[in-house]
């Protein structure tokens, strides 16, 4: 089968295309034919190894020295199951599923073997009907990061949310969860995004390329940073500033991304209702991955990339 291979930590070109072998399943374990993956941002980081010094030697002592221990790395995929071990319970060959690879990776392949049950090296579950393998890859990444972080907000109805990044593939879902509790959200994006934004239910849109500061007298319930403390800036600062007496700030980098298929079926749910759209900014054949790297490497995708691999 064809895979890209991450060779060393670096620029996009640190992914080389070859042929390997095709995995087999284990008794606990499906085959998956993988028909997309994404390029997120969690994927960037372990390609590029760009993070604060801080979290560097960390982070390398966990995933891999001068390299990823796993050579083919990946976080997302949308597929269908080829074949399945005997012990397998939740899926049979032919059903259509998402989810994520967690520490295991392997995404970047035409096919992977993953356990059907949750961990810290996977969570699987059915594929949204209603929906494309590319945009399945999008939801289950932003999916799971949004509800994690918005869950922590106890949203109630009339509240007031702001959304710092709120064009992201997390942001843009995060959006959607908030009006569906009938909370009044904000969104911070830049110029260019502030259309897509509005369409999405924000109340009001704050540019951040433009301002420094939010309307006076403004003052928010809830704050989710959707794009990491690591990004700092005075309009963000200000934000802070402006949270109600008993509000909360959490940021999607608040630890680990829990990978949990009760919530993949929740997302799941929510799609096929209507109430959350995935945001695709470009798909890129599976020849192009590298390109897809490069693309996101300048930080100004809409919503998510998907890859389309069969």
């Amino acid at each position: 089968m064809k895979a890209f291979i991450c060779t060393k930590y670096g620029q996009p070109e640190v992914l080389q295309l070859r042929e390997v072998e095709k995995p087999k399943p284990k008794d606990n374990e499906v085959l998956i034919k993988i028909y997309a993956t994404a390029v997120t941002a969690s994927d960037i980081f372990i390609r590029s190894s760009k993070i604060p010094i801080k979290y560097k030697i960390p982070m390398r002592l966990m995933i891999g020295l001068t390299k990823p221990r796993k050579s083919i790395i990946g976080l997302v995929f949308a597929g269908v199951i080829e074949s399945i071990g005997k012990n397998i319970k939740r899926f049979k060959p032919g059903d259509e599923v998402y989810g994520l690879t967690g520490f295991r990776l392997g995404a970047y392949a035409e096919y992977m073997c993953l356990k059907e049950t949750d961990s810290k090296i996977g969570c699987i579950a059915f594929k949204p009907k209603n929906i494309s393998y590319e945009e399945a890859t999008v939801v289950a990444y932003g999916g799971l990061l949004a509800f994690q972080y918005i869950e922590k907000g106890h949203i109630q109805k009339g509240q007031k949310v702001l959304i710092y990044g709120a064009s992201g593939t997390s942001g843009t879902i995060a959006i959607q969860i908030a009006k569906h509790l009938g909370a009044e959200v904000t969104g911070v994006c830049s110029t260019s995004n502030l259309e897509l934004v509005k369409n999405l239910g924000a109340d009001c849109v704050i540019d951040y390329t433009k301002e420094d500061s939010i309307p006076e007298g403004s003052s928010y319930d809830f704050i989710l940073d959707s794009v990491g403390r690591i990004k700092t800036s005075k309009l963000k600062k200000a934000c802070i500033k402006a949270l109600s007496p008993n509000g909360k700030f959490v940021s999607i980098d608040d630890g680990a991304l829990k990978l949990d298929s009760t919530r993949l079926n929740k997302i799941k749910e929510f799609v096929e209702s209507g109430f959350i759209k995935p945001i695709v900014d470009r798909i890129y054949p599976f020849e192009e991955l590298v390109e897809a790297h490069r693309y996101v490497d300048l930080g100004h995708k809409k919503g998510g990339v998907a890859i389309k691999v069969n």
